[in-house]
């Protein structure tokens, strides 16, 4: 499974109102590991950054007048997130942006270029429902060092939340069967010829079990008014 974590930084806060994206650093992780990979760029918006905006990653526009215009990296950027699954905080917000500049340009949206996006808000919002859940936030709950953040950056800020990430869900790469993993050797007797193992019995439930057990059933489901994962749910009653 190939996923990038990715993080812009922008000119403002809606791309609606032809605000631009100025950054973007992304992180690559391959089956569940890190591998060095990177891609990270400036980007010259073309347009003034608003004050607040400025305030929070520190990019000023004299900084960006010889950068690319994000014509000049759109393929560079499509080559490294094709076809890979995104991690995004708070989703939405990249997403909107990168698809605008996209457009612009007449190219397919994220969506069309990549596998699916995961959201790291939205998750950490379900895992722990009303407690903060900010970058910062995060890397508290997980122990992660971010003492070195003191402004937003789009590379920095993607680092973190790929360990994030990995610490969220952390246990979910033993669900995964590993179709490459070698075969287990088979038993052999001491000569190496296979050892012949008998066949398993097959022990079906006779007439009166099954009886029982749909009894059994149906004094829980009675015991839970009809609220069993096993039941379908009852028709909505006309109002």
């Amino acid at each position: 499974m190939r996923q990038i974590v990715l993080d812009t930084e922008t000119t403002g806060l809606d791309w609606r109102n032809g605000d631009r994206v100025i950054e973007i650093g992304c992180v690559e992780l391959l089956d569940r590991s890190l591998t060095g990979r990177h891609y990270h760029v400036y980007i010259n918006p073309g347009r003034g950054i608003d004050a607040e905006a400025v305030a929070v990653h520190g990019i000023t526009e004299e900084f960006l007048a010889d950068k690319p215009k994000f014509a000049d990296i759109v393929a560079d950027f499509e080559d490294f997130v094709r076809d890979a699954e995104l991690v995004i905080h708070n989703a939405s917000f990249d997403v909107g942006f990168l698809d605008a500049e996209l457009e612009r340009l007449g190219r397919a949206k994220l969506g069309a270029l990549c596998a699916g996006v995961v959201d790291t808000l939205k998750l950490a919002k379900e895992q722990n429902p009303g407690k903060k859940a900010s970058l910062d936030a995060l890397c508290d709950r997980y122990e992660i060092d971010n003492a070195h953040r003191e402004l937003h950056g789009a590379l920095l800020d993607a680092e973190l939340l790929a360990e994030v990430f990995l610490a969220m869900t952390r246990g979910q790469e033993s669900l995964m069967i590993g179709l490459d993993e070698e075969a287990a050797p088979r038993e052999s007797d001491s000569e190496g010829a296979p050892v012949l193992r008998a066949a398993v019995r097959v022990l079906r439930a006779s007439a009166d079990e099954c009886a029982a057990h749909d009894a059994a059933l149906a004094d829980i489901a009675k015991a839970n008014k009809g609220l069993c994962l096993w039941l379908p749910p009852e028709p909505a009653s006309a109002g």
